[in-house]
């Protein structure tokens, strides 16, 4: 029987969300309307958040795209979306919720224009002032769903026409999705375009994995359980593993990700943002810049990597062909799209360091990879053994590992592994698992995370998305490894596609006496 959550916060699950105050009214003004991103993420999540009532009654939304279209063929559209959205949780009992999207749907136009053409520009801003006229509201988030080449020239365009000035208390916003840059000197070359022209609390820049229940729920984890603060250090902890693991390969992302690589996809932004949400200090507040600026002092404490380390820690490989539930898989070299002879890496394993007190000593590793046998992100904790002494006369060679797992998908919730002893007249010890389940416990589904971060953008709470510091200072982490690959030092592993990834990552543990956790 699900429980009523004390003090219920924004969720996925329009149950929960309906707890949360109405955000403010805006116009939402989304660049690459007819694209992917919009599809499968955006327009569900608004479409939970009109289910919630969350959406003020002067919400509206304005798609930009360069294919032809009008408002109605773009309503069209969009209502296929939500009906292929909301038939594929059928088998968990979702329904239309015709009254939410009928709401939704009648606040949705289209703009059809050339993202480099300033008319296109001019045409969005004439759509704003009649916003205005009709709605009496000038606030505004202007989405980035695009290729990053647009980012930089959209802000320009945006600036030019004067859409990006904030006056007579209305707010602009501008939320911008990953790859911020492709290495550091890109990544500040990119906020300084950006915040020449633009204040930095008008910046969004959004990574869906901190839209996730169970990565939000780090912070709470670790500050109010008396149980876990005082063990969060050097002192208690062995190591910590993060694992973010696809079946899925490149699909039809080809182009972006031939010159992306698993590196730059993923670590600079989401497997460091779960690391430094796992090992930041505590912030004076839940204040937005309190919180941002104790994760990127993290991030900031990762031990530089020398030319040496850039190639002895960290492990990159490739999926060649394989097979996954008897079913053909083929090797990155041969999707569509990709050189025959490609060096782009799909996975990439690391082994880092963070200088600081609380986590001196500590390794982390960090692994991420795609076409693997199954689909997992999670953070795992492994404190230290305790003694063997007073165990020594049993028939175990060594006690289970105490690990605390936060679960982050496909099943969102945490696991607490310990030894206890085995029924019976001698002492033997086993290990068992308890388990926690948000969707067992709360009864909340499965989310794309961006329900809450879009309800964050249009209330202005920063909290969960990177400040310029913190997206500088993951580039700057990673960059003597980007450095040393352009240099051709450090080996391309391949690895059959349906399996845990390169055996060489299982070494960068082994040398250390430890293991990676099994990729079940």
């Amino acid at each position: 029987m699900p429980v009523q959550a004390l003090d219920a916060t924004l969720a996925s699950d329009p149950a929960t969300l309906s707890g949360a105050p109405k955000a403010p009214p805006a116009t939402l003004v989304i660049f690459g309307a007819g694209g992917d991103l919009t599809k499968r993420l955006l327009m569900p999540a608004l479409y939970n958040l009109a289910a919630a009532k969350l959406l003020d009654e002067n919400f509206a939304v304005i798609g930009v795209d360069r294919l032809d279209g009008s408002d109605d063929s773009y309503r069209q559209s969009q209502t296929e979306t939500i009906s292929n959205f909301v038939a594929a949780r059928s088998n968990r009992g979702a329904t239309l919720d015709e009254a939410a999207w009928t709401w939704l749907r009648g606040r949705l136009s289209y703009v059809q224009g050339d993202l480099q053409d300033p008319r296109t520009y001019q045409a969005i801003g004439w759509r704003l002032n009649e916003a205005l006229r009709e709605r009496g509201q000038a606030n505004c988030v202007f989405y980035l769903a695009v290729a990053d080449r647009f980012f930089g020239p959209i802000i320009d365009h945006l600036a030019a026409e004067n859409l990006l000035r904030e006056q007579d208390k209305a707010w602009r916003r501008v939320v911008i999705e990953k790859p911020f840059g492709h290495d550091l000197a890109s990544a500040k070359a990119l906020n300084a375009r950006i915040l020449k022209v633009m204040d930095e609390q008008q910046v969004f820049r959004i990574d869906h994995f901190l839209g996730k229940e169970t990565v939000q729920n780090i912070m709470a984890l670790r500050f109010s359980n008396g149980i876990f603060e005082p063990l969060w250090q050097r002192d208690h902890i062995d190591h910590v593993q993060i694992t973010a693991a696809e079946t899925v390969g490149v699909e039809s992302r080809a182009r972006f990700y031939e010159a992306t690589g698993a590196l730059r996809d993923m670590v600079p932004n989401h497997m460091f943002q779960l690391l430094a949400m796992t090992a930041m200090e505590p912030p004076t507040s839940f204040d937005a810049d309190a919180v941002r600026s104790e994760k990127s002092k993290v991030i900031d404490a990762i031990h530089p990597l020398g030319r040496a380390e850039a190639v002895e820690r960290v492990v990159r490989g490739q999926y060649a062909p394989g097979t996954l539930h008897g079913q053909h898989l083929r090797g990155y070299r041969e999707e569509p799209g990709v050189a025959p002879d490609s060096g782009t890496e799909t996975y990439v394993a690391l082994k880092l360091f963070i200088d600081n007190w609380r986590w001196a000593g500590v390794p982390f590793y960090i692994r991420t990879g795609k076409r693997t046998h199954t689909r997992r992100t999670e953070i795992a904790i492994q404190f230290k053994q305790a003694p063997y002494a007073l165990f020594r006369d049993t028939p175990v060679e060594r006690l289970t590992p105490n690990i605390l797992t936060l679960h982050l998908q496909p099943q969102e919730g945490a696991s607490l592994q310990f030894s206890a002893k085995i029924p019976g007249p001698v002492v033997h010890l086993g290990g068992v698992r308890m388990e926690f389940s948000y969707a067992d416990y709360f009864g909340t589904s499965n989310s794309t995370g961006y329900e809450t971060l879009l309800y964050d953008v249009f209330t202005g709470d920063n909290t969960l998305f990177q400040r310029a510091d913190n997206i500088e200072a993951g580039w700057r982490a990673v960059q003597p490894v980007l450095d040393a690959w352009a240099e051709g030092r450090g080996e391309l592993h391949p690895y059959a596609a349906g399996t845990a990834g390169p055996t060489q990552a299982e070494r960068l543990l082994v040398r250390d006496g430890r293991r990676w956790m099994k990729l079940a």
